[in-house]
């Protein structure tokens, strides 16, 4: 009985101890066919973990497919890819790819640059300003890698982000607004440099000249995120010149970190009203 005890205990211990990438995510059956892949940017010197979500049916179909870019993947991407297939069952918003694009962790010292990469400059924080550079990744590594492996449809992407994640996404419709056909914030937050997101930044035309800007704003939103959304919303909904379509919602009851599921199911419902 003891030498069994001893065995059970070992095992036990052997279980604890096995790693994370040994889990098997087939068994998590709400997230779909998940494919991995590490990119290596030369743009910005850092590795960042891709996952991508194929849809039902992908292997038997032909064409191209509408592809959701998750900011902040490591949280979102294993929140909304589930949620994705609930309202892609129920038929509220179509067949689609995400891809999810993670850090691998949250902390800084441990390689998460959101606040970085996310970020126009500021004068409050000398390592925000990164915005730039993310996108340029995106433009030149990210896009490509996935469009020339995956049939995905470079007239139909769409970019979400909550928090500083929203930032960005204001941050690139500002900037190359036909880089992605659809952008999404969440409760965007602009606290720390809304000067910036004030003016126009529009560098030309681009392939799609015409893209929308849907902003999910939470009612119960913390004021030091809220009241400076609520001054870019007031400019932005007078001006004449919008390189966008813009749609503003305000989701009652959320809060700054609960709004994103609600976000991505209104925004994606707006973006593809007739599919």
């Amino acid at each position: 009985m003891r030498t069994s005890g001893n065995r059970i205990a070992l095992l036990c211990v052997l279980l604890i101890a096995l790693p994370a990438s040994a889990v098997e995510t087939d068994f998590l059956q709400g997230l779909g066919d998940v494919r991995y892949h590490l990119s290596q940017s030369k743009v910005i010197g850092r590795d960042f973990h891709i996952f991508v979500m194929l849809p039902d049916g992908y292997a038997e179909s032909a064409h191209d497919y509408p592809t959701i870019y998750l900011l902040d993947g490591g949280n979102l991407f294993p929140m909304l890819t589930p949620y994705y297939r609930y309202l892609n069952f129920g038929r509220e918003i179509p067949d689609a790819i995400i891809v999810g694009i993670s850090y691998g962790n949250d902390d800084f010292e441990s390689g998460n640059f959101r606040s970085t990469d996310y970020t126009a400059p500021s004068s409050e924080r000398e390592y925000w300003g990164g915005a730039g550079a993310f996108q340029a990744y995106l433009s030149d590594e990210l896009l490509p890698f996935v469009e020339s492996r995956y049939r995905s449809d470079s007239n139909r992407r769409v970019i979400f982000g909550q928090s500083i994640g929203g930032q960005f996404a204001i941050y690139t419709a500002l900037t190359k607004p036909g880089l992605f056909w659809g952008h999404i914030a969440s409760n965007p937050a602009m606290h720390r440099n809304l000067p910036f997101f004030l003016q126009s930044h529009d560098d030309g035309p681009t392939a799609n000249a015409r893209s929308s800007l849907f902003i999910g704003s939470g009612s119960l939103d913390e004021p030091a995120f809220k009241e400076p959304l609520q001054r870019w919303i007031a400019h932005w909904t007078a001006a004449a010149d919008r390189p966008w379509e813009l749609q503003v919602v305000s989701l009652e009851g959320h809060t700054h970190m609960s709004a994103p599921p609600a976000s991505f199911r209104q925004g994606m419902r707006w973006l593809f009203p007739t599919d």
